[in-house]
């Protein structure tokens, strides 16, 4: 343990990341990247992210095999954490399970590229700046996109309203067809407890120019980084099937249409939810041997 430990701190983030998934570094070693995504970068902060997949939210995955090993996809999702580690546990088994390791880009609100410091850690790691020129061209390197079509409004809802999946936007499916793109929802469940929020102090928020202001167990009473640690909940994501819409690319401008398959793929996703909400056995990531669903009962995936 003590010789892991020193191993973690002093060996080249980089050599180590080769060593422990050398597809995934042999794919965007040489390859040089618009949006400014930094293999070093990714690989210095690996070990974290994979030590809250692995141990301290226990993540269970299925349908990893889902998403395709080449070429380009969006990758549809709830929302959920106050801070967006749900994308970064879907990287995370996307990276660690899948046969051909690839990176997710994540679509991101400006406000986090308006942070010093921080919007040059999110470019780095992966992350885009959401716009349409961006998700286009993303799509057109071939690149896995993520979106959250609820946006801000998904991280920030209160504890009470959990899984409770807010209406999609629509624009994630204007995107696929116009780029005749396939859609691979994703239902995430255990974020939207691991910071229970108790209010949202608006007027706080405002005057710091947030998108919300969260009130939670931990923030802002706690100081930095305590106020940050999430309770160790367990987590699981299921990744569907993909989804091709069978539609020419000028039925994007099809608004009633849009909405209308928005809304199938929302519906879908918050029906996962419930399944899993009524078949979870264990919140705490306690006991090794424990697991989150019973598996034998594979959930309806059609939309």
């Amino acid at each position: 343990m003590k010789a892991s430990l020193t191993r973690l701190f002093t060996e080249d983030p980089l050599a180590r990341l080769a060593r422990g998934n050398p597809a995934f570094v042999k794919r965007y070693e040489s390859e040089p990247d618009p949006f400014g995504f930094s293999l070093e970068t990714y690989a210095r902060w690996e070990p974290f992210f994979r030590f809250l997949f692995e141990d301290y939210f226990k993540v269970e995955v299925r349908g990893i095999e889902n998403i395709p090993a080449d070429g380009p996809g969006i990758l549809v999702g709830n929302h959920s954490g106050l801070l967006p580690l749900d994308g970064a546990m879907i990287s995370m088994a996307m990276t660690g399970q899948h046969r051909a390791p690839r990176r997710i880009r994540y679509l991101v609100t400006d406000w986090f590229f308006s942070l010093p410091g921080l919007a040059d850690w999110v470019k780095e790691t992966g992350q885009v700046r959401a716009t349409l020129d961006n998700a286009r061209k993303l799509l057109e390197m071939g690149e896995l996109v993520g979106i959250y079509p609820e946006g801000i409004r998904g991280v920030g809802k209160p504890f009470r309203e959990r899984y409770r999946v807010l209406d999609f936007h629509p624009g994630f499916v204007q995107l696929a067809l116009a780029t005749g793109t396939p859609l691979i929802p994703v239902a995430t469940l255990g974020g939207d407890e691991i910071y229970p929020e108790l209010t949202n102090l608006k007027s706080v928020a405002n005057f710091l120019k947030m998108p919300f202001f969260p009130v939670t167990l931990t923030f802002p009473w706690l100081p930095f980084p305590l106020m940050l640690i999430p309770l160790p909940v367990r987590w699981m994501i299921h990744v569907h099937k993909p989804i091709k819409l069978d539609y020419p690319p000028e039925k994007a401008s099809d608004r009633k249409l849009v909405l209308k398959l928005a809304r199938e793929i929302q519906y879908e996703i918050q029906d996962d939810l419930n399944k899993m909400l009524r078949r979870r056995r264990f919140f705490f990531t306690g006991g090794a041997a424990e697991k989150l669903l019973d598996t034998e009962k594979e959930p309806n995936n059609n939309p």
